[in-house]
């Protein structure tokens, strides 16, 4: 990632029209010979990061805005609340043209088609860079799936252009998840025992990381899709392999965040922000010092002269604020810092106070000082991270009938540290449906920030969707998946529209 000009060489050969006319830009210059040498190979494979971090945005919003996490007060005009609220038809949806996914996917099938004709010094490392692309491209396709249903499969990259046939039909879900779980399997063909992370670093796709997709795809086909308990042993075999690749908890959840702690034994893939190279987006939920200085955080401390920037476009919902405010979890600390128009005559407000609650600032992803007074947001953004394992195999043992609560418990007693007692805290084996809503609150306050909340409640089933979204019920289920933008439509009319938005 550190490469530069193979950064840049594989940007000018990539680039391509974010229009997408549903499909890609030609891959003409592979034709010219690009793919001809391992170093070529290698600075695509670069470039397959670069594009993927420049999604991430999208990722998120995917993932989360839609849950019941964010919509509550902030200090500056807040973003996206339409999309938040679920507010929008075929006219106003957001992600017109598949949010560019499918210029990714363009890249990786250049990556996938051409990368196995280059001859390398080490065969495995050819293996490895492909084990990682047919991850990615799995991820990819389970995002599209996950967000619209049917969506269009496409394998190679186009090599001519004929205006003609351009367009593409959507393929049914059931197809889609087939290919992904076809890509799953190759990649992990393809990794074989080789358990390593490409340079030693968790920024590139692994093993591990395919095998968490794994997890997570065959619950999802198992639970939305109806595949059952095959689907539910499958991803509880995959999950459990993760834990012998030097993958575990981290000791405490704070020592998780900020750029001194990214190299951790509990990330398996997260996306790279660097000063100089790329920021996150983070910067949206801070905040700027004009609104900031007058106030104090919640242990009466003035935030005057406080090290802040950026804006304040998206605040957590009250449901967000009641579910963290638990002094001995140290979720609540680490995910916000929150902010109230008084000290309360220098005491703070050790618990939420709504009536004197001015806003807050997520804290997760804060970035570092720059030494100037602002902020870098640099902070590297887990995909997968074995919290994440540990709550997802809880997930697959309970649609088994099983026992959930060692995953559950682990989670909790780092959370709660030295404030730990397991008569208190610990959770004991329920219901399946009391053992879902345990799991759904564990992985809403572990994974705030992540992209993981809305997907988690989509997972667990449409009903969980209605008891914890305010703007979707079941007289409106066809919300739960987003519909083809007019202007997609436009230019490719095989296109049919996602029921219910006709």
């Amino acid at each position: 990632m550190k490469k530069y000009i193979y950064i840049l060489l594989a940007t000018v050969i990539f680039s391509s029209c974010e229009s997408e006319l549903e499909l890609f830009s030609p891959s003409e210059l592979t034709a010219a010979g690009f793919w001809n040498t391992e170093t070529g190979a290698k600075a695509g494979h670069t470039g397959l990061y670069g594009t993927l971090r420049g999604s991430n945005s999208a990722l998120w919003m995917l993932g989360e805005l839609r849950s019941d996490i964010w919509g509550g007060v902030t200090f500056e005009s807040p973003s996206n609340v339409s999309f938040i609220e679920s507010n929008f038809n075929a006219t106003t949806a957001p992600f017109g043209a598949w949010g560019g996914f499918y210029t990714r996917l363009h890249r990786l099938n250049d990556f996938i088609i051409n990368v196995p004709k280059v001859d390398f010094v080490n065969e495995s490392e050819k293996n490895h860079l492909l084990g990682q692309a047919y991850g990615l491209r799995a991820f990819y396709y389970y995002t599209l799936t996950k967000t619209w249903g049917d969506v269009p499969i496409v394998l190679e990259p186009l090599t001519t252009v004929d205006p003609s046939n351009l367009g593409k039909a959507r393929s049914p879900e059931a197809e889609v998840m087939t290919l992904i779980k076809s890509d799953i399997e190759e990649s992990l063909r393809l990794f074989g025992s080789d358990n390593s992370f490409w340079l030693g670093s968790r920024v590139y796709w692994s093993k591990a990381a395919t095998l968490a997709l794994k997890g997570d795809v065959y619950i999802w086909s198992g639970n939305v899709l109806g595949g059952g308990n095959a689907d539910f042993t499958a991803a509880k075999t995959a999950l459990q392999q993760i834990a012998s690749m030097g993958i575990t908890l981290e000791s405490s959840y704070e020592n998780l965040w900020g750029s001194g702690n990214e190299n951790n034994n509990e990330f398996i893939f997260a996306i790279q922000y660097k000063e100089n190279e790329a920021t996150n987006f983070f910067n949206s939920m801070v905040g700027r010092s004009t609104e900031i200085y007058p106030n104090f955080d919640d242990k009466g401390n003035s935030m005057n002269g406080a090290t802040v920037g950026g804006a304040n476009r998206y605040g957590p919902s009250e449901k967000t604020l009641v579910l963290l405010d638990d002094n001995d979890d140290s979720r609540k600390a680490t995910n916000f810092i929150y902010l109230y128009s008084n000290d309360n005559d220098g005491a703070g407000y050790p618990n939420y106070d709504a009536a004197n609650y001015f806003g807050a600032i997520f804290n997760k992803f804060l970035g570092d000082e720059d030494g100037t007074g602002g902020r870098i947001f640099e902070s590297d953004t887990p995909i997968y991270r074995y919290a994440d394992v540990l709550l997802l195999l809880a997930e697959a043992k309970n649609h088994l009938g099983e026992d959930p609560s060692g995953e559950i418990n682990q989670i909790r007693a780092r959370a709660y540290g030295d404030n730990y007692v397991s008569a208190t805290h610990g959770y004991i084996n329920g219901s399946k449906i009391d053992n879902a809503n345990a799991i759904l609150e564990e992985r809403y306050k572990e994974f705030i920030g992540e992209g993981k909340r809305w997907w988690d409640l989509r997972r667990a089933g449409d009903s969980f969707v209605y008891d914890n979204n305010d703007y979707i019920s079941s007289s409106k289920s066809y919300l739960l998946k987003l519909p083809i933008t007019v202007d997609m439509i436009g230019r490719n009319p095989l296109l049919e529209q996602t029921e219910g938005y006709n």
